[in-house]
């Protein structure tokens, strides 16, 4: 079965977007960017909250068109276009761009999604991250560590009463000094 992959960035400090909403700490260069697409063309559905969404839906439709985008950007934007997408919204009424809306997070759709999926799907942002992890949908995380601390922000991790087992599967440091840490859940069942 597709697993279910929370997908982010975060400063050393923990938070994937400032104060103000701000991503423009994010040191994503060639080598991150390259390394990100090869990673996200596989999947089978990218999956967003509308806040996310929309930020994605403003500017990779028509990327690629820009004469300056270079070719880790022309090439995410061709993948974004043509990756099924299910955006996660109480207001949204149309979306284009081969999109899908979901109005609420329901484990049983999520399950129906990853048994459908040509590949794995991938939650973008915090605050449906959250919403997943509330579920206990998410079976695998691949945090991006960017090596800047920017003091507040949104935590990635909401507090939490429930303790989550992981297993580190994989490591990488870029050579900006991004690090990879990629876990994979460990369910009660899985442990046995």
């Amino acid at each position: 079965m597709r697993k279910v992959i929370l997908f982010v960035q975060i400063s050393l400090d923990g938070f994937f977007e400032g104060p103000k909403k701000e991503i423009d700490w994010h040191m994503v260069d060639d080598e991150l960017h390259a390394h990100v697409n090869e990673e996200l063309k596989s999947m089978g559905a990218f999956l967003s909250g509308r806040v996310t969404w929309e930020l994605m839906a403003g500017y990779w439709p028509t990327a690629d068109a820009d004469p300056a985008s270079t070719p880790p950007v022309k090439e995410f934007a061709r993948i974004w276009r043509d990756m099924p997408k299910v955006v996660y919204s109480k207001t949204l009424t149309s979306a284009g761009w081969n999109t899908t809306i979901a109005r609420n997070v329901v484990r049983e759709e999520v399950e129906e999604l990853k048994l459908q999926a040509r590949g794995d799907l991938v939650v973008g942002g915090g605050d449906l991250g959250a919403a997943f992890m509330e579920q206990d949908l998410i079976d695998e995380y691949r945090i991006y560590v960017h090596p800047i601390q920017i003091g507040e922000g949104k935590r990635l991790f909401p507090p939490s009463k429930e303790k989550v087992l992981l297993r580190l599967a994989e490591t990488r440091t870029f050579g900006n000094g991004v690090v990879l840490l990629r876990y994979e859940r460990l369910r009660r069942s899985a442990e046995s």
